[in-house]
Protein backbone atom coordinates (compact mmCIF):
# COMPACT_ATOMS: atom_id res chain seq x y z
CA UNK A 1 0.00 0.00 0.00
CA UNK A 2 2.58 2.35 0.84
CA UNK A 3 4.15 2.05 -2.64
CA UNK A 4 0.80 2.62 -3.80
CA UNK A 5 1.33 6.02 -1.96
CA UNK A 6 4.89 6.74 -2.99
CA UNK A 7 3.77 6.13 -6.61
CA UNK A 8 1.17 8.61 -6.62
CA UNK A 9 2.41 11.06 -4.94
CA UNK A 10 5.61 11.18 -7.22
CA UNK A 11 2.72 11.61 -10.14
CA UNK A 12 1.48 14.41 -8.29
CA UNK A 13 -1.69 12.84 -6.62
CA UNK A 14 -2.58 13.00 -3.56
CA UNK A 15 -4.17 10.06 -2.50
CA UNK A 16 -6.80 8.95 0.20
CA UNK A 17 -8.32 5.52 1.11
CA UNK A 18 -11.83 6.66 3.23
CA UNK A 19 -14.15 3.47 3.82
CA UNK A 20 -12.20 1.50 1.08
CA UNK A 21 -12.62 4.07 -1.19
CA UNK A 22 -9.91 6.04 -3.04
CA UNK A 23 -10.36 9.74 -3.53
CA UNK A 24 -7.91 11.51 -5.04
CA UNK A 25 -7.01 15.43 -5.67
CA UNK A 26 -4.09 17.31 -7.48
CA UNK A 27 -1.15 18.47 -5.45
CA UNK A 28 -2.39 22.18 -4.13
CA UNK A 29 -1.87 25.39 -5.85
CA UNK A 30 0.21 28.55 -4.30
CA UNK A 31 -2.82 30.08 -2.81
CA UNK A 32 -4.18 26.92 -1.21
CA UNK A 33 -0.36 26.44 0.32
CA UNK A 34 -0.41 30.01 1.23
CA UNK A 35 -3.46 29.83 3.16
CA UNK A 36 -2.27 26.58 5.20
CA UNK A 37 1.21 28.69 5.93
CA UNK A 38 -1.02 31.60 7.22
CA UNK A 39 -3.21 29.69 9.41
CA UNK A 40 -0.62 27.11 10.69
CA UNK A 41 1.46 30.75 11.92
CA UNK A 42 -1.42 31.17 14.00
CA UNK A 43 -1.42 28.20 16.32
CA UNK A 44 0.57 28.86 19.52
CA UNK A 45 4.64 27.66 20.00
CA UNK A 46 4.16 26.55 23.41
CA UNK A 47 1.41 24.48 25.33
CA UNK A 48 -1.90 25.31 26.28
CA UNK A 49 -3.39 24.24 29.20
CA UNK A 50 -6.81 22.54 28.66
CA UNK A 51 -9.80 24.03 29.43
CA UNK A 52 -10.96 23.05 33.00
CA UNK A 53 -8.31 20.00 32.66
CA UNK A 54 -4.62 19.53 34.30
CA UNK A 55 -3.19 18.14 31.52
CA UNK A 56 -1.75 20.41 28.48
CA UNK A 57 -2.15 20.89 24.61
CA UNK A 58 1.59 20.91 22.98
CA UNK A 59 -1.07 22.01 19.53
CA UNK A 60 1.73 20.28 17.53
CA UNK A 61 0.60 20.76 14.29
CA UNK A 62 1.40 18.96 10.75
CA UNK A 63 0.79 19.51 6.96
CA UNK A 64 0.08 16.79 4.87
CA UNK A 65 1.18 13.41 6.03
CA UNK A 66 -0.71 10.55 6.17
CA UNK A 67 -2.42 9.28 8.99
CA UNK A 68 -4.22 6.00 9.28
CA UNK A 69 -7.11 6.27 11.35
CA UNK A 70 -8.91 3.27 13.51
CA UNK A 71 -10.96 1.85 10.79
CA UNK A 72 -7.61 1.92 8.39
CA UNK A 73 -8.41 4.68 6.50
CA UNK A 74 -5.66 6.49 4.86
CA UNK A 75 -6.17 10.33 5.26
CA UNK A 76 -4.10 13.62 4.30
CA UNK A 77 -4.95 16.34 6.21
CA UNK A 78 -4.15 19.73 5.22
CA UNK A 79 -3.73 20.70 8.85
CA UNK A 80 -3.22 18.01 11.41
CA UNK A 81 -3.23 18.97 15.19
CA UNK A 82 -2.09 17.03 18.19
CA UNK A 83 -1.69 17.59 21.85
CA UNK A 84 1.77 15.47 21.66
CA UNK A 85 4.17 14.60 19.36
CA UNK A 86 3.77 11.27 17.15
CA UNK A 87 5.91 7.93 18.48
CA UNK A 88 9.10 8.22 17.20
CA UNK A 89 8.54 5.27 14.83
CA UNK A 90 5.60 6.73 13.19
CA UNK A 91 7.70 9.85 11.91
CA UNK A 92 9.44 7.99 9.43
CA UNK A 93 6.63 6.08 8.33
CA UNK A 94 2.37 6.93 8.78
CA UNK A 95 0.90 8.15 11.95
CA UNK A 96 -1.29 6.53 13.95
CA UNK A 97 -2.09 8.91 16.35
CA UNK A 98 -5.74 10.76 16.28
CA UNK A 99 -5.39 14.54 15.72
CA UNK A 100 -7.44 16.09 18.13
CA UNK A 101 -8.09 18.69 15.21
CA UNK A 102 -8.00 18.91 11.18
CA UNK A 103 -7.85 22.37 8.96
CA UNK A 104 -9.46 21.51 5.42
CA UNK A 105 -8.35 24.05 2.95
CA UNK A 106 -10.74 23.43 0.02
CA UNK A 107 -9.20 23.17 -3.45
CA UNK A 108 -11.72 24.37 -6.82
CA UNK A 109 -12.86 20.66 -8.44
CA UNK A 110 -12.45 19.02 -5.20
CA UNK A 111 -15.48 20.58 -3.07
CA UNK A 112 -17.00 17.13 -2.37
CA UNK A 113 -14.36 15.68 -0.78
CA UNK A 114 -13.51 18.35 1.94
CA UNK A 115 -17.47 19.42 2.41
CA UNK A 116 -19.19 16.16 1.79
CA UNK A 117 -16.77 12.89 3.03
CA UNK A 118 -14.08 15.02 5.31
CA UNK A 119 -16.40 15.97 8.07
CA UNK A 120 -18.47 13.15 8.74
CA UNK A 121 -15.58 10.58 8.17
CA UNK A 122 -13.18 12.81 11.15
CA UNK A 123 -16.26 13.25 13.64
CA UNK A 124 -16.26 9.22 13.26
CA UNK A 125 -12.52 8.67 14.14
CA UNK A 126 -12.86 10.72 16.94
CA UNK A 127 -11.63 13.84 16.27
CA UNK A 128 -12.93 16.39 17.89
CA UNK A 129 -12.50 19.82 15.41
CA UNK A 130 -13.03 19.72 11.74
CA UNK A 131 -12.27 23.06 10.47
CA UNK A 132 -13.05 23.75 6.54
CA UNK A 133 -11.82 27.04 4.80
CA UNK A 134 -12.53 28.02 1.26
CA UNK A 135 -10.43 30.67 0.06
CA UNK A 136 -12.41 31.84 -2.84
CA UNK A 137 -15.59 32.19 -0.56
CA UNK A 138 -14.15 33.07 2.72
CA UNK A 139 -16.41 30.75 4.22
CA UNK A 140 -15.02 28.61 7.66
CA UNK A 141 -17.33 25.70 8.90
CA UNK A 142 -16.36 24.70 12.49
CA UNK A 143 -17.74 21.39 12.91
CA UNK A 144 -18.32 19.67 16.30
CA UNK A 145 -20.06 16.92 17.47
CA UNK A 146 -22.91 19.20 19.06
CA UNK A 147 -23.33 20.55 15.64
CA UNK A 148 -21.49 23.26 12.71
CA UNK A 149 -20.64 26.74 12.68
CA UNK A 150 -20.88 28.87 9.42
CA UNK A 151 -18.38 32.23 9.95
CA UNK A 152 -16.59 34.15 7.32
CA UNK A 153 -12.94 34.84 7.57
CA UNK A 154 -11.19 35.93 9.19
CA UNK A 155 -11.97 34.34 12.64
CA UNK A 156 -10.61 32.99 15.72
CA UNK A 157 -11.79 29.39 16.73
CA UNK A 158 -11.31 28.07 20.23
CA UNK A 159 -10.41 24.12 19.72
CA UNK A 160 -11.89 21.05 22.14
CA UNK A 161 -8.02 20.61 22.85
CA UNK A 162 -7.27 24.53 24.34
CA UNK A 163 -5.82 25.61 21.00
CA UNK A 164 -6.54 28.89 19.50
CA UNK A 165 -6.38 28.93 15.55
CA UNK A 166 -7.53 31.82 13.54
CA UNK A 167 -8.69 31.06 9.89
Amino acid sequence: MLDTLVRAEEAGIKLEIVGGLPTWEAHPVWKHQRQIDRIRASLPDKPRRRRGKKQTCACVHASDVYIRFPDGSLKRPDIAIFCREPDESEQDDVITLVPEAVVEVISKGYEAKDLEIGPRFYLAQGVKDIVVFDPYTLLVLHVRRDGTRRMVSTVKLSLECGCDIQV
